[in-house]
């Protein structure tokens, strides 16, 4: 299944463009002229998370921000599992298709383990990285483990499907960043039905299911992507990816690195600190 829904251009100023990936039709934009980022969201986002640092950086970039199958405005295909090993391969899929060479990668949240994995792959075609509130290691905090336990449950996965628990509470809810009625409503009406949720409900399972692909990130960014100049943008109030956890992990990964911490930020640091965000992925990648 498709999702019926068409942005505002006032919200979202851009072209929508498709790839036929092996899993179904997929969304993404491609802004701008110069070198290529590729800019990968987490759950429960979509390209829409990205929307200012693309206007604040195509003026010099080539901007390109992809919807996994799943997710915005990608097609829901049937028989797919949504686990972050499946949206690897269909990244990677993506990135062949463009031809991508040279291109600096941004990660957030899921769209970390999703893009290094997929960069690992080809690391010789990957000029920088830059990271912001997430994680290529497998989740050890007992808090986050039993998050997973939790959401994995049978009421909640109700609740996710039926309810759009994970928009509500967590991105569109007292929870989540300021975000105008008509933002909230671009968050919410690219998951608009239990059918087209079925990603957001595997991605809590995730954390303890992926744990193999993320034993192996641990493992292979240090050593495939460790000496890529890299950035970290750090949202330092956030509860999930705790600033105090993961930054001496990124620290121990890569031997070129800068770290941005941003003071006021929580999780959604794009919808948060979005022109310190571009400022400083305009000064790590002339």
């Amino acid at each position: 299944m498709m999702v019926d829904f068409v942005p505002d251009p006032g919200l979202y100023p851009f072209t929508s463009r498709w790839f036929e990936s092996s899993a179904g039709t997929v969304h993404y934009i491609d802004e701008g002229d110069g070198p290529p980022i590729l800019l990968c969201h987490g759950s429960p986002t979509w390209s829409f998370l990205y929307r200012h640092i693309v206007t604040g950086l195509r003026d010099r970039y080539r901007c390109i921000a992809v919807d996994y199958p799943g997710f915005g405005l990608s097609e829901r295909p049937d028989g797919f599992g949504y686990t972050i090993a499946e949206l690897t391969r269909v990244l990677g899929e993506f990135i062949d298709h463009l031809e991508l060479d040279e291109f600096v990668l941004m990660g957030h949240d899921w769209g970390g383990p999703i893009g290094l994995s997929a960069a690992t792959a080809r690391a010789e075609r990957v000029r920088g990285i830059v990271l912001g509130n997430t994680a290529f290691w497998p989740i050890e905090p007992l808090a986050n483990r039993m998050f997973s336990v939790l959401m994995s449950s049978r009421p909640v996965q109700r609740r996710i499907l039926e309810r759009n628990l994970l928009v509500e509470q967590f991105l569109v809810g007292k929870y989540g960043p300021a975000l105008t009625a008509a933002e909230a409503e671009h968050y919410r009406q690219v998951q608009p039905t239990p059918d087209a949720r079925r990603g957001l409900s595997v991605m809590p399972k995730e954390i303890r299911a992926a744990r193999p692909l993320l034993e192996e990130l641990a493992v292979n960014v240090p050593r495939l992507l460790g000496d890529k100049p890299t950035l970290a943008v750090w949202g330092m109030q956030d509860i999930v990816f705790r600033p105090k956890t993961c930054l001496p992990k990124i620290r121990d990964a890569f031997t070129d690195l800068e770290i941005v911490e941003l003071t006021d930020a929580k999780h959604f640091i794009q919808e948060d600190a979005s022109d310190r965000i571009a400022t400083a992925i305009a000064a790590r990648f002339p």
